[in-house]
C-alpha cells in the first residue's frame, strides 16, 4: 500500500508539531508549509524537540500567496490537508486586526480553493476554535451553541469557519471544522498564558525572577493536552462523512486555579509572586468557556486522556529542563 500524504500549515506551531509526530507514527508522509519570514534556526525548534525534524518535509509557502499554495498542493498531492496557520495570539489580533483577517480567515479561503481546484478528493480539516463562542450563550458550548466572537481573532476564525463548511455545502469537499478549546503543552509559545505562568514559575524557583505578572486571573478555560487534541484532528478526516465537532475536557477552571497548581508542584505560594497588572486586561474578555464534547465521542470514540494537574505539571518541568540546560 502506498503511505497516506499529509500536508499541514502551521506544521511548526504546537499543533502542526505534535500532529506531524502522529502520521508520521501512522505511516504518513508528512510535508508542511513554512512562511520563510520566520527567523532561521528558530521556526522549526518545535519539530526539533519532539525529534522529527529530519522527518518531514519543509516547503516555502504562504497562506496569502494563492499561487505559492496552489503550486504547493499540487506538488505535493496530498490525501489529508490540515488548515492550521493562523495569526493564533488572541490579544495581538486587537493591534493587528487587518492582518489577523487576512491570514486567519481569508487564508483558509485561500486553502479552500486549492482544494476544490486542484485536490477536490482531499480530506480538508479547518482549526477553527471555541474564541468563537466569546461571549457564551450557554453554559456548556457544544456544535449548536450560537456563536459570538469577542476579538478580532475569534471573529476571523469564524469566518473561516462558516466558510469551510459553505465549500463542503457548495462543492461536495470532504472538509470539516475541528472547533478546539484551549490545548496546551510544552510546545505552546510563551505569549500564551498557560506557558506564561509555568515558564515563571520555573524562572522563579530557579531564582531567575522574582514576580509573575497577569491580568483577568478569574477568567475560565476549559484546558487539555494538545497531543490528544491532534488525535481527533485526525479521526474527524477518517470519518466517512464531513463535520463539526467540539473537541474540549469539559471541565473549566481559572486562570487563578492553573496558577496554584503550577506554584504548588515547586512547592511555592503564589501569593507571594503573583501581580496583577492591568496592562494585561483584554479590552473585551471571554470571561467563561467550557465545552461540551459529547458528539465526538459518540462519533469517533474521541476523549481527553490527560488531566490539567499532568499537564501542568509536564509544562513546568519542561520549562525548568529548558532553563537549565541554558543557564
Amino acid at each position: 500500500m502506498t503511505a497516506k500524504r499529509a500536508l499541514i500549515t502551521g506544521i511548526t506551531g504546537q499543533d502542526g508539531a505534535y500532529l506531524a509526530q502522529l502520521l508520521l507514527h501512522k505511516g504518513y508522509t508528512v510535508a508542511g508549509i513554512v512562511r520563510r519570514s520566520s527567523h532561521a534556526g528558530v521556526f522549526d525548534h518545535r519539530l526539533k524537540w519532539l525529534g522529527i525534524l529530519g522527518d518531514v518535509e519543509l516547503v516555502d509557502g504562504n497562506l496569502l500567496d494563492q499561487s505559492a499554495l496552489l503550486r504547493i498542493v499540487q506538488s505535493t498531492k496530498p490525501d489529508e490537508i490540515y488548515n492550521l496557520a493562523a495569526q493564533s495570539f488572541v490579544t495581538s489580533s486587537w493591534q493587528q486586526p487587518l492582518l489577523t483577517g487576512q491570514v486567519t480567515g481569508l487564508g483558509a479561503v485561500h486553502m479552500l480553493e486549492c482544494l476544490r481546484s486542484v485536490a477536490p478528493n482531499a480530506r480538508y480539516y479547518q482549526a477553527s476554535t471555541s474564541e468563537m463562542f466569546g461571549l457564551i450563550q450557554e453554559e456548556r458550548q457544544s456544535e449548536t451553541t450560537p456563536f459570538y466572537p469577542r476579538s478580532p481573532y475569534g471573529v476571523a476564525k469564524l469566518y473561516a469557519h462558516w466558510m469551510t463548511i459553505n465549500y463542503r455545502e457548495s462543492f461536495g469537499l470532504h472538509a470539516s471544522n475541528g472547533i478546539l478549546f484551549n490545548h496546551e503543552s510544552p510546545l505552546r509559545g510563551v505569549e500564551f498564558v498557560t506557558r506564561k505562568v509555568t515558564d515563571a514559575v520555573a524562572r522563579i524557583k530557579l531564582g531567575m525572577q522574582k514576580e509573575l505578572r497577569l491580568g483577568n486571573i478569574d477568567a475560565k478555560r476549559d484546558w487539555g493536552h494538545a497531543r490528544d487534541y491532534v488525535v481527533a484532528m485526525w479521526l474527524m478526516l477518517q470519518q466517512e462523512k464531513p463535520d463539526d465537532y467540539v473537541i474540549a475536557t469539559g471541565r473549566t477552571t481559572t486562570v487563578r486555579d492553573m496558577c496554584v497548581i503550577a506554584f504548588k508542584h515547586v512547592g511555592l505560594n503564589i501569593d507571594d509572586h503573583l501581580i496583577i497588572d492591568p496592562a494585561f486586561f483584554r479590552p473585551a474578555e471571554v470571561e467563561v468557556l467550557l465545552g461540551n464534547p459529547t458528539k465526538a465521542k459518540a462519533t469517533f470514540g474521541w476523549e481527553a486522556q490527560t488531566s490539567l494537574e499532568s499537564l501542568i505539571t509536564e509544562m513546568v518541568e519542561a520549562d525548568i529542563k529548558r532553563l537549565s540546560a541554558n543557564a
